[in-house]
């Protein structure tokens, strides 16, 4: 298997927990309802973590010649998931989904400079997943 065949099979089952905690909000009882909402948003902020530190390993591959922006981006994302951890689900749920899109904004400008572009198409589509499963978790509370 091609390295690029690993990461797509990997960005594709990463959806995996956000379809799953997001259809399974619709279906606990009430008292499973929070579990269920913490692991929802506990996983969506990892991954938001994960998209913000994308930003340093693109700012370490160009050196000294990298934008300070790369590294600076790199830690807003997760501040953003830290402070949302915080928040009532039915309020963190879709800042976590927001954050999903505007990572994807950022990359789709900081991407093809950095020799990436080829990724946004199915960065595109695991925004889309993601964002709708933290939308549709929260109208579930």
């Amino acid at each position: 298997m091609s390295t690029e065949q690993t990461i797509t099979r990997l960005g594709y089952a990463g959806l995996i927990p956000f379809i799953l905690l997001a259809a399974l909000m619709w279906l606990v009882d009430a008292e499973l309802l929070p579990f269920v909402a913490i692991a929802l948003g506990g996983y969506a902020a990892a991954i938001v973590s994960f998209l913000g530190g994308v930003h340093w390993g693109i700012g370490f591959m160009k050196g000294e010649a990298s934008p300070r922006f790369h590294f600076i981006w790199g830690v807003v994302p997760s501040l953003i998931a830290w402070l949302a951890l915080m928040m009532p689900a039915y309020a963190a749920l879709p800042l976590l989904g927001l954050v999903v899109v505007t990572c994807y904004a950022v990359d789709s400008k900081t991407y093809p400079v950095a020799g990436l572009a080829n990724w946004l198409p199915m960065r595109l589509r695991l925004t889309v997943v993601a964002t709708a499963s933290c939308v549709l978790g929260a109208a579930a509370i």
